[in-house]
């Protein structure tokens, strides 16, 4: 049977002691004209299911579906909303593969070695590791990204790394700025610990625990003023260095070295240049007169922590750089 709000039809008094989101979702005329609750939907987290009585319209337990998702099991594998361009991000975010050079060196690709590049991207840094003499398939979910990466002569593939068709087939394996898109991190590890060799080495570098603080909490402040919950929309996975080393360590990695590093870092084209590179799933949906009040916010309460004198921006950036071994 179609679901229903459960508070539809309430009284005034009764609809002021509702949670906003849904006092805002029941304020609507309800049921829709030439509709019965039987046949109309509403958009709130009080969903229910509706039977005809004798007497009206009788209301059942909530539905299983309609409950809410465990964050980890049933959590989306990458944020909905956000979509790579390879000009832009060249544009906007050329510091990434620069600073990438460091967790490059910790990994210390061989001649001859086979590795495999998670989140290549558009294939600047995955270059480096070709020079070094070692073969290198680069993966990425962006087709743009992708095409970029191949317009430089190399091996790119679009692909997921949280289900890889790999089977112990790379002698290492190695990502910078990519990990913390993919939110199911158990999935991604067992997938790249299966497509190592035994004793292959896992190199990484990403967002870790207190990345970009400010500027989520300022995009989640933006949203929270205007009645939007920012959890479902939070597109990354942060985590401590306990908490990624117990990830690592079950699927059967052991780790070598782990630790936080806060690097505070310039951005080039300002926090706006940022935020539309990076910042999209936050916005996913809303209307552009939406999502533009909300980053004009966002900038407004950014901007006494991370602007300088001269108008120059800084990220609060934290990375989580990794070596581990299969």
């Amino acid at each position: 049977m179609a679901p229903w709000c459960a508070w539809a039809g309430r009284s005034a008094s009764k609809r002021r002691s509702m949670p906003p989101s849904m006092r805002r979702c029941c304020l609507r005329s309800w049921p829709p004209e030439g509709s019965s609750p039987s046949d109309a939907e509403c958009s709130c987290h009080s969903i229910r299911s509706a039977m005809p009585t004798t007497s009206g319209w009788s209301k059942l337990e909530v539905r299983p579906e309609t409950r809410e998702r465990h964050p980890m099991t049933e959590a989306p594998h990458n944020a909905p909303g956000q979509h790579w361009n390879a000009a832009d991000y060249r544009h906007n975010a050329d510091f990434v593969s620069a600073l990438g050079h460091e967790v490059a060196k910790l990994l210390a690709p061989r001649p001859g070695e086979r590795i495999l590049d998670v989140g290549c991207g558009d294939g600047s840094l995955t270059e480096t590791l070709v020079k070094a003499g070692a073969t290198v398939v680069g993966i990425d979910t962006s087709p743009d990204m992708v095409a970029a990466a191949k317009a430089r002569g190399l091996d790119a593939r679009v692909m997921d790394a949280h289900n890889l068709p790999f089977e112990h087939e790379f002698d290492a394996i190695f990502s910078n700025a990519a990990l913390h898109w993919m939110l199911n991190h158990e999935a991604v590890l067992a997938s790249l610990h299966r497509a190592l060799k035994p004793n292959g080495r896992f190199v990484a570098e990403f967002g870790g625990h207190g990345n970009v603080a400010a500027i989520c909490t300022a995009m989640l402040a933006a949203l929270q003023a205007r009645g939007i919950s920012g959890r479902a929309r939070f597109p990354w996975f942060f985590p401590t260095v306990e908490e990624y080393t117990e990830s690592l360590e079950a699927v059967g990695f052991t780790v070598e070295s782990i630790e936080l590093i806060p690097r505070p870092t310039r951005l080039p084209t300002g926090m706006t240049g940022w935020l539309e590179t990076f910042a999209a799933p936050f916005l996913h949906g809303l209307d552009e007169y939406l999502r533009e009040a909300i980053l004009n916010d966002a900038l407004a309460l950014l901007a006494p922590s991370l602007r300088d004198s001269h108008g120059n921006w800084t990220a609060d950036y934290v990375r989580l750089r990794v070596k581990a071994l299969c």
